[in-house]
């Protein structure tokens, strides 16, 4: 299997990360369980095989699919899902604004924060898993354009563009009491300066939300 594609899921161990929020200056520890994530983002090229759809400015099979919101992203899991004759993760009623992750399903998901940091550092404690220019696409180097998944290296477990080239949405409310139904955005993207590209940097945004530097990535429960 070539780990390059999004149908490449690698293992990630079981660990315990420290998720930080600068606003509020609190932190908090998660512990997770054994799962699965994609090697690179979504591309474009499986996203319109699966949907039917392009979407986003910037063309090209093996870009990651970008103007994407969160719930475009959760009913494509879906979809690849029953495409795969997986049991859906969510049910979903986006008039409603609710969406219900079934922990018990099999089928493929967004990661949460805490697993989506647990596997960019794939075990390193520094802000960054490499020197980020060889590591990720930012403003700095990407020359303001969206660039193809795995032209970076990548992390010790093998998972590439964790940082740079497109922001990832999560499972997660980003603060429920303050911000209601915006989602967690982690990773930075190819537009933004070298201290948004960091595992501990959290971004929110509207679930409704589509813009050219937000993609997303799989994740799967063992």
């Amino acid at each position: 299997m070539d780990i390059r594609t999004e149908s490449g899921m690698v293992p990630v161990p079981p660990g315990r990360v420290t998720l930080s929020d600068r606003r509020t200056r609190r932190s908090w520890p998660v512990e997770l369980a054994p799962y699965r994530l994609a090697a690179v983002p979504v591309t474009q090229e499986r996203y319109a095989e699966v949907t039917g759809e392009r979407t986003g400015d910037a063309h090209g099979d093996r870009l990651p699919v970008e103007g994407i919101s969160w719930w475009d992203a959760v009913r494509f899991c879906n979809a690849l899902s029953v495409r795969e004759g997986l049991a859906p993760a969510y049910r979903l009623q986006p008039d409603a604004e609710r969406a219900e992750w079934d922990t018990a399903a099999d089928g493929y998901r967004l990661p949460t924060e805490a697993e989506w940091e647990h596997a960019c550092r794939a075990g390193t404690t520094e802000a960054r898993y490499g020197p980020l220019d060889e590591i990720a696409w930012h403003r700095g180097n990407a020359r303001e354009r969206l660039h193809e998944v795995a032209g970076r290296q990548p992390n010790a477990w093998g998972l590439y563009d964790m940082l740079g080239n497109v922001w990832e949405w999560c499972w997660d409310l980003y603060d429920a009491e303050v911000y209601g139904s915006y989602r967690v955005l982690r990773g930075g993207g190819w537009f933004d300066e070298h201290w948004s590209c960091r595992a501990s940097v959290r971004r929110r945004s509207h679930p409704t939300l589509r813009i050219d530097d937000v993609g997303f990535r799989l994740a799967r429960s063992l």
